[in-house]
């Protein structure tokens, strides 16, 4: 067995073992193995970010621990906290969201589990890893090529981001998600007209922890 598959396994269990993957969602080990879309096959978790019109309705009702409404053009916050997959606050249209997600560091040198992403309609948006600092309110983003760029492509095929949205660039290197307790933890959306992004968990490891990085300072969003 390849020392990547063995790893995978090893980080899978431990994911199944230490957390409950939300909404029911039953988790085995999925496999590395592509389907047509470009996803892994199996198991996973799965975040809807819808854009949505000026004017346009939404209750938290909808979101069924699976979706964000974002500003259809114009960027807001998805604040990140550890635990179990789920949608916590849904609307990041009129303040910040609020999603959970597991700690993707593990020991193992690994991140544990891995994100891809799609972009289902027209339009297109960016996401980028970030962290305030509580000790001096300075604020980062990842830049570069960690900056996840969405658009629909035909047929839509998912991308592994689990490099770029499950680190944060600290002092030009890369850092997994929770490592700093004086970090907060978000996603910057900045959506131009893109309907729906959609996110897929997997229990599989995919990728290396760390390596060098660029970021940038931005002013925090309140």
């Amino acid at each position: 067995m390849n020392r990547l598959r063995a790893g995978g396994l090893i980080a899978a269990a431990a994911v199944v073992v230490a957390l409950s993957w939300a909404s029911g969602v039953l988790v085995s080990d999925a496999s590395t193995s592509q389907t047509g879309n470009g996803a892994p096959s199996g198991n996973h978790f799965t975040l809807n970010i819808h854009g949505v019109a000026n004017g346009q309705g939404f209750t938290s009702a909808d979101s069924a621990g699976n979706n964000i409404f974002a500003p259809l053009n114009g960027n807001c916050k998805i604040n990140l906290q550890q635990g179990p997959f789920d949608v916590i606050n849904s609307n990041c249209v009129t303040s910040n969201a609020l999603f959970q997600l597991p700690n993707p560091d593990n020991g193992s040198g690994m991140l544990a589990y891995s994100v891809y992403v799609r972009a289902l309609t027209k339009g297109s948006a960016s996401m980028s890893s970030c962290f305030t600092d509580t000790t001096t309110n300075d604020t980062f983003c990842n830049a570069g090529e960690l900056v996840v760029s969405l658009s629909k492509t035909t047929p839509p095929k998912f991308v592994n981001v689990s490099k770029d949205l499950l680190q944060v660039c600290v002092n030009g290197a890369l850092q997994p998600l929770f490592g700093n307790s004086n970090y907060d933890y978000f996603w910057n959306y900045d959506n131009q007209g893109l309907r729906l992004a959609q996110m897929r968990f997997y229990p599989i490891v995919t990728t290396a922890i760390g390596g060098t990085c660029t970021s940038v300072a931005v002013t925090p969003t309140p």
